[in-house]
């Protein structure tokens, strides 16, 4: 039952398989839904593409899906049925029709069918971005003219590239040309959509993708595209670059888009003219001719075919150089081999067409005498001279120096190739516009120049130094310190030979460059003998300095061996004549005399001057005077002993003198100070009586004068105080009379009012009883004259009585003269 069941065959619906017929060799092909029993002579088998060949398979492997293709994509048959005969199978057992072998259609979809045995499909479709394309070649050229307006073509739209269920048949006016083999590039910014008509295929890339990318340029990019002639065209961008059907995209690095070349004023291009052309300001340009493009002439280069740039190792772009103050480099002229040295400061850019950087190289003994002590300048020039040994030259270009000095294995070219990695790198992140701002302080570029071995030889000339300067063309000039002196490359340093030792000799000569001329110290010494055969040895010092035109002071060779020699001669002829004791004791002013002239009115000595070379010895120092005879020199010293204790003795006898003598008059001096003090005493004691007296006197008559206008002005002043009392006295008089004017007034019309009222009241009490009357009237006789009191009282102190005196006399011949008597009893 199990084997049974193995060899029915069941398909599904969209199933087909094929079943080989070992008995007749047919393979029928089965298409679902169906179902059948296979026979023993039955084989599943499929058919493998590569091969083009049948291969047997167990029953699943033989059943196969339908091939498939949806809305926008298309279905490539080939071998497909011959005309007249099935399309395709249908469901059930179908036997193998007449195929057209070779042939290929392009089927669009959405469609699906089985396959016969022998065809093959594979499904494909194309949905093209802005950025894409495709290459199509033409295999059937009459299928291609035929099905050319079928071909499923939809144009790009602005806002963007989606495939609706509606395609759009694009039926072109102009078929183009189709010859068999040729190649077409339907491009993404007009399609977005291509299923290409029967006649013509999709043509994969190396990488076996349909769809290629075009090159995207921003601006200050470009490409580069070959074509199969050789010829190349650059595009510049802000542009889409599709490339034409025979043309590939040149790559570096694994790019093919590049940056322009930014110049600037101290950069430039060397460049090479491999097609003649005409620039932009209508100069013709012919074939090897060389350009030397910089920032001046153009900010920006784009390359062109008709450019090759010219490159030293790796180096595109040739920088300028960077010269300080005081400093400068030689500059070989390729044209005429002239060269010349440009002179700091300024940042030089080189015409590389004309203009080569080169470095001088100094032998060693020159070295050693424009350096002294200077190892390192030594061993730089060393390896200089092994690379002018390298490359038989007489010069060292400076690239050829930095390769030459670099270490193994290190690129010269580090700056570029810094910017490279740098370049490279801002390709694979985001290249959009953007803003970065950083929370930390970023410091200022910096750049570190190190030009010590670089440039032009330069000669620091010290402060009271000189050197010569002698070019192959025989000039001459002097270099006086302090300054720095750029040699030219012609120029060199005369050296000269000077006697060393002491006392100074030919047997080690001592090779300089360098000329003190001033304060330049020589030391020597001198055997000379006296008149008297005897030898001496005299250690001298002399100060140099060298004057008048500096052009003579290398007209010696050897200024030293010149100066002593001189100074010995002299010095021995002065000295002959001279006996030993005589010279011994005055050998200093001798030996100054005779080089350095007597002394003028002025104490100044003109000193010792050389015609030949400008020196002239301003001063001399003697050192040491020695005797050759060690008996003459016991003998003149112990003399000298002798005159020395005899002259001790004087010397000290006369200060003894001296002493007394200064004594004695110091003691005259004392008495004589001392009776001038006494006297003075006595002076000034009398003075002083003198004086009293005068003050006394003085302060008597003063005080008569003050006592005087004392009196004076007391009198007046009694005067002017009665004159005031009578005034002030009138005065109170006038005051007191006006008040007791008033206060009569005053009274008078108060008694008048007292009485009106008494009077009244006596009136109202007419109906009263006697004895009524008579209490009540001496009742308000009591109280008026009270009130009449209290206002007299001010009368009375001004007349000097009492109240009641001033108040009985106006009361006189009254009624209340009576009550006021009882008052004054009571």
């Amino acid at each position: 039952m199990a084997e049974g069941r193995e060899r029915d065959l069941v398909l599904a619906p969209n199933e087909y398989a094929f079943i080989l017929d070992e008995t007749k060799g047919n393979v029928i092909a089965y298409v679902g839904p169906h179902k059948t029993s296979l026979a023993n002579t039955d084989r599943p088998v499929i058919f493998e593409q590569n091969s083009r060949r049948f291969k047997r398979c167990n029953l699943e492997e033989a059943i196969t899906q339908y091939p498939f293709a949806e809305e926008g994509w298309y279905i490539v048959l080939e071998n497909p049925a011959k005309g007249g005969e099935e399309e395709h199978p249908r469901s059930g057992p179908n036997s193998l029709p007449k195929l057209i072998s070779g042939c290929k259609v392009n089927i669009p979809g959405p469609v699906t069918f089985p396959l016969w045995p022998g065809q093959v499909a594979y499904v494909q479709g194309h949905h093209l971005r802005s950025n894409q394309y495709l290459v199509v070649r033409v295999y059937n050229e009459e299928a291609a003219r035929e099905n050319w307006a079928k071909a499923v073509i939809k144009p790009q739209k602005a806002g963007g590239n989606d495939i609706s269920s509606n395609s759009v048949d694009l039926k072109p006016v102009e078929i183009p040309d189709l010859t068999i083999g040729k190649l077409l590039v339907i491009k993404g910014t007009h399609v977005s959509f291509y299923i290409p008509p029967t006649g013509i295929e999709v043509v994969q890339d190396h990488n076996g993708r349909y769809i290629r990318r075009a090159v995207t340029l921003e601006r200050l990019e470009y490409c580069i595209l070959l074509d199969e002639d050789g010829n190349k065209r650059f595009i510049q961008g802000p542009d889409v670059v599709f490339p034409k059907p025979t043309e590939i995209f040149v790559e570096k690095n694994g790019s093919r888009k590049f940056k322009a070349i930014e110049l600037n004023e101290i950069s430039g291009l060397y460049i090479k003219v491999i097609a003649p052309y005409k620039d932009e300001d209508g100069i013709e340009r012919k074939v090897g001719e060389e350009l030397f493009i910089t920032g001046k002439d153009q900010m920006i280069y784009f390359p062109r075919p008709e450019h090759a740039i010219i490159k030293y190792s790796e180096q595109e772009i040739h920088y300028a150089v960077a010269i300080p103050a005081g400093e400068a480099r030689y500059v070989l002229n390729r044209l005429n081999g002239e060269i010349s040295l440009r002179r700091g400061p300024c940042m030089f850019l080189p015409d590389p067409r004309k203009e080569v950087i080169v470095r001088r190289v100094l032998d060693e003994k020159a070295v050693k005498l424009m350096f002294p002590g200077n190892q390192e300048a030594l061993e730089y020039n060393r390896r200089l001279m092994e690379l002018t040994s390298k490359i038989k030259a007489d010069y060292v270009t400076d690239r050829e120096a930095l390769e030459g000095f670099a270490p193994k294995g290190r690129k010269l070219d580090m700056v570029s190739e810094e910017k490279d990695r740098k370049r490279e790198k801002a390709k694979e992140g985001f290249a959009g516009d953007d803003f970065t701002r950083k929370q930390t302080y970023t410091q200022p570029r910096t750049i570190t120049l190190d030009t010590k071995y670089e440039g032009a030889v330069t000669i620091n000339v010290w402060t009271g130094y000189a050197v010569l300067v002698v070019s192959k063309t025989g000039e001459r000039k002097v270099i006086v310190g302090p300054q720095s002196h750029l040699l030219e490359y012609d120029e060199t340093l005369e050296y000269m030979e000077l006697s060393t030792g002491t006392p100074k000799s030919d047997n080690n000569l001592f090779k300089t460059v360098y000329l003190r001329v001033l304060n330049n110290k020589v030391s020597d010494i001198v055997t000379a003998e006296t008149k008297d055969l005897c030898q001496v040895r005299v250690h001298l010092s002399y100060r140099v300095n060298f004057e008048d035109l500096p052009e003579k002071w290398f007209n010696v060779e050897n200024y030293v061996k010149f100066l002593t020699d001189h100074m010995r001669s002299l010095i021995r002829n002065i000295v002959k004549q001279k006996g030993i004791e005589e010279f011994y004791a005055s050998a200093i002013s001798i030996i100054r005399d005779t080089i350095l002239g007597v002394p003028s009115e002025g104490g100044k000595r003109p000193g010792r001057a050389f015609e030949e070379n400008g020196m002239r010895v301003y001063d001399v120092e003697v050192l040491d005077v020695t005797i050759g005879d060690s008996t003459i020199a016991s003998l003149l010293i112990q003399a000298q002993h002798t005159a020395v204790q005899q002259t001790i003795q004087i010397a000290q006898e006369n200060r003894r003198l001296e002493i007394t003598q200064k004594t004695e008059e110091i003691k005259q001096k004392i008495a004589e100070a001392q009776a001038e003090t006494t006297q003075r005493g006595l002076n000034l004691a009398i003075e002083e009586v003198r004086k009293n007296l005068e003050l006394a006197l003085t302060q008597i008559v003063s005080e008569l004068d003050t006592e005087e206008k004392r009196l004076s002005g007391k009198l007046a002043q009694q005067e002017k105080l009665s004159s005031i009392s009578q005034s002030e006295l009138d005065r109170e008089r006038l005051r007191q009379e006006q008040e007791l004017t008033l206060a009569e007034k005053a009274m008078h019309q108060r008694i008048a009012e007292l009485r009106e009222d008494v009077q009244a009241v006596v009136d109202k009490a007419g109906a009263i009883s006697p004895d009524l009357i008579a209490a009540l009237q001496a009742f308000s006789d009591k109280n008026l004259a009270e009130k009449v009191a209290e206002s007299m009282a001010p009368l009375a102190i001004i007349g000097g009585k009492s109240i009641f005196e001033v108040f009985s006399n106006l009361l006189k011949d009254t009624p209340l003269e009576n009550i006021l008597k009882k008052k004054g009893k009571e």
